[in-house]
């Protein structure tokens, strides 16, 4: 059986390694060997030769190389009967397909005669940085356990269906590339899923990346990216980053129908990585007893198996809530877009008045799992199919008693509505409180779904995802309008108290700040230092989310940091926080200055909504958010940018952070804070709005947004210092940074 695998992956490798060198040389002989070549937005050139090899490649002529070494990775065909070296042959043979699969995608990027991606508007081809570091997010965070690669077609549409639903329903990200004959055609699952209307894309875990079974590198690049930028390896530190992947990143590869000599070659590079091969063909098996882990090509699974054997094997800890209602439900389904054609019902936004709010009551006060809908539900309304979608008035009150439960509780908890509510397939939430606008979708309601299940939906979340805090729920769903008019004045009055409640806290009223080691997963040494005045600087956690985080869970991510002696009130330094960092960063931070971007600054996972920058020439900082994919004032681009700041590395100059720790007052307090930031988005600047311009009138310089540069004046360094110079901006005055 080996021998059979080994054949197969040899011929395979050497086949596409002949496509990549001939396309390269007919390249070079049209274009000549100085025509640039890359991906769009990223900083790591070609991602998986750049990991392997460090090479930075940026011309047709820099692949000569790499063709050459890869090819001396390539196996003889085996005669014999096989033995077990011929396994670390064939796995040498994988890592050579996969260099020379990256070459011929970016040649498809770069090459002015061909088109990057098949012509329809569902595939997505390269990963580019930005949202390589966006999902990075849910994997550190627990919403993405793992991811799949599934190679080929199901047989038909109903299965293909089945199996991505499967793998949405516990929340694995899902990568699709190459293609299988059915019925006389090539055709790939993500053509099935589109032919059905099912939304794709990486807001709905579901990403397209080629018919071309080479795109299937895409998915490897993905996992080197992350390991350099999460986990702070070295490009060229190879067998490091296979570890990594084998350790941190779980994936395994689904592959559906034929499995050709091309496919069994790009198997042999996944298996490199620890991604084991789940088949629905015969296709044979490589044992636990032959690599010593785990099972690395497992075949024939049948279907209703086949996701269920793929997580059994990497060994994905899959966290699924099961939930009484008629649709799907889970975090795959919560960047779901719901346009106005597909909608049934909407409440709130611009349509209708709505609210939502979390309230503590006393134990006698609820009635646990009670769900009252007070008013019509939305099968009760008569409308006819031209008048869809209508609008409804829409208030939940979420009543919660605990014996640990408190009042500050309440909005942490609330915050929770907008996830768990998007979690349900054909369900929009957007925005928060009485800024709310919720959407079911004709499918949802056509299944079955009506508002109690909004309210079984966060009844079972808050029980089982509070156990600690909560321990009775009961929902009141509102859509009688008068009476959602008669409650908003008094919902009103609890924001602004709630609000009231939380403005004042400052770092030196608390005896403890908060860790996060979420992000560890990625980034092993990175800890981040969560204080009343400095949220996390993924934006997701503040000093409240900390406290409430650690009475749900005290052996979790968030512990208390007794702050000790303070050292240094400025920099923000304590001796506790110190000795809490060097432990939990594993010896490799010794100090660490809370409020500093120049001397000891706190370190960066890559999970930073925003990166502050040095500009030395104009005396201050840079601020880009993610999502800006232009150029900055330092010469570098959010992606550049990223790749030096992350990996949990203290950077000088350099530092991510949350986005309202902007308008903080501990914001860069020993560089001087904002008097200090000549040049910010201008994304960032209406994002941050009324905060932005309330901060600058309490340090006494209410003109200074208009002082502050952005990419509609200038991204040249130069012409930036004479924009400051013009406009008389205070950063000119102050102390040289350097």
């Amino acid at each position: 059986m080996l021998k059979m695998i080994a054949e197969k992956i040899t011929l395979g490798a050497k086949r596409i390694m002949l496509r990549a060198e001939e396309m390269l040389h007919k390249s070079i002989e049209k274009y000549g060997k100085n025509l640039p070549i890359g991906f769009p937005d990223t900083a790591y050139y070609l991602p998986f030769i750049y990991a392997m090899t460090a090479e930075k490649i940026q011309k047709l002529g820099d692949l000569l190389a790499i063709i050459e070494h890869a090819k001396k990775l390539l196996p003889e065909t085996p005669l014999k009967e096989p033995w077990l070296p011929y396994l670390g042959d064939i796995l040498d043979a994988g890592i050579a397909t996969l260099f020379a699969e990256e070459i011929i995608e970016a040649l498809k990027y770069s090459l002015p005669d061909y088109q990057p991606k098949p012509n329809s508007d569902f595939w997505i081809g390269f990963t580019n940085d930005i949202i390589l570091r966006e999902q990075g997010i849910k994997l550190v965070d627990g919403r993405m356990p793992g991811f799949a690669a599934v190679v080929g077609a199901a047989p038909d549409i109903e299965t293909a269906k089945k199996i991505i639903t499967q793998l949405q329903e516990q929340n694995i990200l899902v990568f699709m590339s190459g293609t299988s004959p059915i019925n006389g055609k090539s055709v790939c699952i993500a053509e099935q899923l589109a032919q059905q209307g099912i939304q794709m894309g990486w807001d709905v875990f579901l990403v397209p990346h080629g018919t071309d079974i080479t795109s299937t590198v895409y998915a490897l690049n993905f996992a080197t990216r992350a390991a350099m930028s999460f986990g702070g390896i070295q490009p060229g530190k190879a067998k490091d980053i296979i570890s990594y992947n084998k350790e941190r990143v779980l994936a395994f590869v689904i592959a559906l129908g034929e499995v050709d000599e091309e496919k069994f070659a790009t198997a042999a590079g996944a298996i490199n990585f620890g991604f084991p091969i789940v088949a629905d063909t015969d296709i044979g098996r490589i044992s636990t007893s032959e690599l010593r882990t785990h099972e690395y090509i497992v075949s024939p699974i049948n279907h209703d198996e086949i996701v269920k054997k793929g997580i059994e094997i990497r060994g994905l800890k899959i966290k699924v809530s099961k939930i009484d209602i008629p649709v799907a439900f889970g975090a795959a389904f919560e960047g779901e877009r719901i346009r106005k054609e597909q909608t049934y019902v909407e409440f709130g936004g611009k349509y209708s008045t709505s609210f939502e709010v979390v309230q503590m009551r006393e134990m006698d006060e609820v009635e646990n799992g009670k769900i009252e809908v007070i008013g019509p539900d939305i099968d009760e309304i008569k409308v006819e199919p031209e008048q869809l979608p209508f609008a409804m008035p829409l208030g939940i009150i979420v009543e919660v008693a605990g014996r640990k439960m408190q009042k500050d509780f309440e909005s942490i908890i609330e915050r929770q509505i907008h996830h768990y509510l998007s979690f349900a397939k054909g369900i929009f939430h957007m925005g928060q409180r009485n800024q709310n606008w919720i959407r079911i979708s004709k499918e949802a309601f056509n299944s079955g779904f009506r508002l109690k299940h909004l309210g079984k939906i966060l009844v079972a979340k808050f029980l089982e995802d509070f156990p600690v805090l909560v321990d009775k729920v009961q929902v009141k769903i509102y859509t009688d309008e008068n009476k959602v008019k008669e409650l908003l004045p008094q919902i009103l009055k609890i924001y602004d108290e709630r609000d009231s409640r939380l403005a004042g806290l400052t770092d030196e009223a608390v005896d403890n700040f908060y860790s996060c080691t979420l992000c560890q997963s990625y980034a092993p040494n990175h800890v981040c230092v969560i204080t009343p005045e400095k949220p996390g600087l993924c934006g997701a956690y503040n000093w409240l989310d900390g406290k409430v985080a650690y009475e749900i869970n005290p052996k979790g991510m968030n512990q208390p940091i007794m702050k000790g002696l303070c050292i240094d009130p400025i920099k923000g330094e304590w001796e506790g926080v110190n000795k809490f960092v060097q432990n939990a960063s594993h010896g490799t931070i010794e100090r660490f200055f809370n409020y500093s971007i120049m001397e000891f600054p706190t370190t960066s996972c890559g999970c930073f909504e925003c990166i502050v920058a040095i500009i030395p020439e104009c005396n201050g900082f840079m601020i880009v958010n993610r999502g800006y994919t232009g150029m900055t004032p330092c010469g570098m681009t959010f992606s550049t940018l990223a790749g030096t700041v992350g990996g949990g590395n203290q950077i000088p100059g350099f530092l991510g952070v949350g986005r309202l720790y902007l308008v903080s007052k501990k914001f860069l307090v020993p560089e001087g804070g904002l008097k200090r930031v000549v040049w910010m988005t201008k994304e960032l600047k209406e994002l941050l709005g009324e905060k932005l311009k309330k901060r600058c009138e309490e340090i006494g310089i209410p003109d200074l947004i208009e002082k502050i540069a952005d990419e509609t004046i200038t991204t040249d360094p130069q012409e930036l210092l004479e924009y400051l110079t013009k406009v008389n901006h205070p950063a000119l005055s102050l102390p040289p940074l350097m």
